[in-house]
């Protein structure tokens, strides 16, 4: 064969290789159809039993917000799982520690809050990784749990998370809470259409990558939330008390 033929052939090889590719990597995207993850993937979604719901925060720490959230929850005596970005942690270690001596549940949300899907496996691996190890050095105890930005996983994003010992969670109700147009009441209007026992919560404790101010709703929403589960006689805590099976790891050094 020529060196012309080789070429094309090449070429039109490539045509074939790269579409199927990029297909492979955005696969899991399905799992952010939230009723279709909840009935087929109950355990990424989240799914715990059924007399507990697990709430959970995205996108902090935030010094001006974090803390009101913090109070909260110490005057029900209640924690809570944290999903944190790497970098506002790093720029924040001494509310983390708070956070952590409060008995709350430190997890990883990245270290930006940009898609993985536009992500290749290494710019991947190495955002999680350096969250993952931020969070690790300030706490002194390395997380287990990490949530996608944007709720979407990718084929990287399983691989990566598989290598740092970290299992992927996402969520079976949310509040729309990052929203301009986000009150009180329709944060929790939201949040309870889609809540039964064994589920989990999301919602944000920062504004960072929502409307300005949107935490406030969150904030007010959230005694409203906690009384329709005491209402139906759900016990409220991290996912770490979610009785979730979770597939035992072994974490690789990150590099």
């Amino acid at each position: 064969m020529t060196t012309g033929r080789l070429a094309r052939t090449a070429v039109k090889a490539g045509l074939v290789v790269l579409p199927a590719l990029a297909a492979a990597h955005a696969a899991p995207v399905i799992s952010t159809l939230g009723p279709l993850r909840n009935r087929v993937m109950p355990r990424l979604s989240g799914t715990g039993r059924s007399d507990h719901v697990a709430l959970t925060f995205d996108d902090g720490p935030d010094p001006l917000s974090t803390p009101f959230f913090l109070r909260l929850l110490a005057s029900r005596g209640l924690h809570a799982t944290f999903f944190l970005l790497g970098s506002a942690a790093n720029r924040t270690p001494g509310l983390v520690e708070e956070m952590a001596a409060a008995g709350h549940e430190i997890a990883i949300h990245g270290w930006l809050h940009r898609p993985l899907l536009v992500r290749g496996p290494r710019a991947t691996y190495d955002d999680l990784a350096r969250a993952r190890d931020t969070i690790a050095d300030i706490t002194g105890k390395p997380p287990v749990l990490f949530r996608p930005p944007y709720g979407v996983m990718t084929t990287s994003a399983h691989l990566s998370a598989r290598r740092l010992g970290l299992t992927p969670m996402l969520w079976t109700a949310w509040g729309e809470d990052w929203t301009r147009s986000a009150t009180p009441k329709s944060v929790h209007r939201t949040v309870t259409a889609d809540l039964r026992g064994g589920g989990t919560v999301l919602l944000h404790d920062s504004d960072c990558t929502s409307a300005p101010g949107s935490w406030r709703s969150t904030l007010g929403a959230l005694p409203l939330i906690l009384d329709t589960c005491d209402q139906h006689g759900w016990q409220v805590g991290p996912l770490r008390e979610h009785a979730l099976r979770l597939p035992a790891k072994r974490a690789v050094p990150a590099g």
